[in-house]
């Protein structure tokens, strides 16, 4: 027989009241309205329903789709064990109040159980998920860390200066700007180890949680779009400087999670600290670098166009490409603003490394 006192004891409380596997115990109890020791279908229905707190009720279609998915055995019931690995399924958390991880939370749009109903098929639809898995990111950064080494152990000290065998090919250098695959792999090529391990770091930190959310082929086309922005921007801007990293697809990364929030602002978890948090990493990080230049005449290294080119492209690009949970009028006309604004700019820079050669010899 389950604890009367549990059973008084409302469920947004057990967290507070009990261990893990007390809460679990308890609210499989709760759940198991014959006491029989198993949860079937009609049972499962009235412990989520009564529990949700939207005002509209979860299809019983939908419950039993869930039930289907937690019953490994196919005996029609769910014994304990599968009881808690249903809550504990990351399809399912948003029904039962736990989460993965508050750091996932935190960076990523979450619907209300009532607008993550819907579809012709009534289908329930997770906004986050690492099946298939998050592996761009992943992909991208081992290619530039293989790149390094490569060219670390060809020749020692060649990724101080940028000659190494695949920066010779690879890096973007304003006297081979008719070699065009440069515009985009420079970013394989790094400046010492310092430069790649930032690099890497932020974009997996910054990517795998957009990959999660939005796919892999939006983050590629974000981080890609990044990257030329960036070449292209410091073609115009710095001319006679070369250029290597994968800075301007990591700003790119940045970007998009404020181009994010902006689209989901009313899904998003305490929107006002995340743009703050964005806005100050971006200002700070460029401010420091233009200081440096131009104000203390320290000769820096680092390719302020291409971090500012980047983060543009990742911003309007990620506008018109990352998923909007529920679109407005107003977000409409932004995301058509952003797309024709980012044709207008990178259209205007191609044609500029195209057809004004005197500018980039003089």
């Amino acid at each position: 027989m389950p604890n009367q006192i549990e059973e008084a004891v409302p469920l947004e409380e057990f967290n507070h009241r009990f261990t893990t596997n007390e809460r679990y115990r308890a609210i499989f109890d709760r759940c198991d309205g014959d006491n029989d020791g198993y949860i079937c279908i009609w049972e499962l229905e009235d412990f989520i329903n009564s529990n949700n707190e939207d005002v509209k009720r979860i299809p019983k279609h939908i419950i039993k789709k869930i039930h289907k998915m937690a019953d490994e055995n196919e005996d029609q019931k769910l014994d304990y064990r599968e009881f808690v690995q249903m809550l504990e399924h990351p399809d399912l958390q948003h029904l039962f109040g736990h989460y993965v991880t508050q750091y996932i939370n935190f960076l990523i749009p979450r619907e209300k159980p009532s607008l993550l109903l819907r579809g012709v098929d009534g289908q329930l639809i997770d906004e986050y998920t690492c099946c298939p898995p998050p592996i761009f990111m992943f992909l991208i950064s081992i290619l530039e860390f293989a790149f390094y080494l490569t060219d670390e152990l060809t020749e020692k000290d060649s990724t101080l200066t940028g000659t190494g065998v695949t920066a010779v090919i690879f890096i973007y250098d304003p006297a081979k700007r008719h070699e065009v695959w440069r515009y985009l792999t420079y970013m394989f090529v790094h400046i010492g180890y310092a430069h790649l391990l930032v690099n890497l770091a932020v974009q997996i930190v910054l990517g795998v949680p957009l990959e999660m959310v939005h796919k892999w082929w939006r983050v590629l086309t974000i981080y890609f779009a990044g990257v030329i922005a960036g070449s292209l921007t410091n073609s115009i801007t710095d001319p006679m400087c070369r250029l290597a990293g994968a800075s301007g697809g990591v700003y790119s990364l940045l970007t998009a999670h404020i181009a994010c929030v902006i689209l989901n602002w009313r899904q998003m978890m305490y929107p006002y600290v995340q743009l703050f948090i964005y806005l100050v990493v971006v200002v700070c990080d460029l401010g420091q670098a233009v200081y440096n230049r131009f104000f203390l005449d320290v000769k820096s290294q680092v390719g302020i166009s291409a971090h500012l080119g980047g983060a543009i492209a990742g911003l309007l690009v990620g506008i018109y490409t990352l998923r909007n949970l529920h679109v407005t009028r107003t977000e409409k006309y932004i995301w058509w603003m952003a797309l024709i604004l980012y044709i207008i700019l990178m259209g205007i820079a191609i044609i500029m490394n195209i057809g004004w050669p005197r500018y980039f010899t003089n």
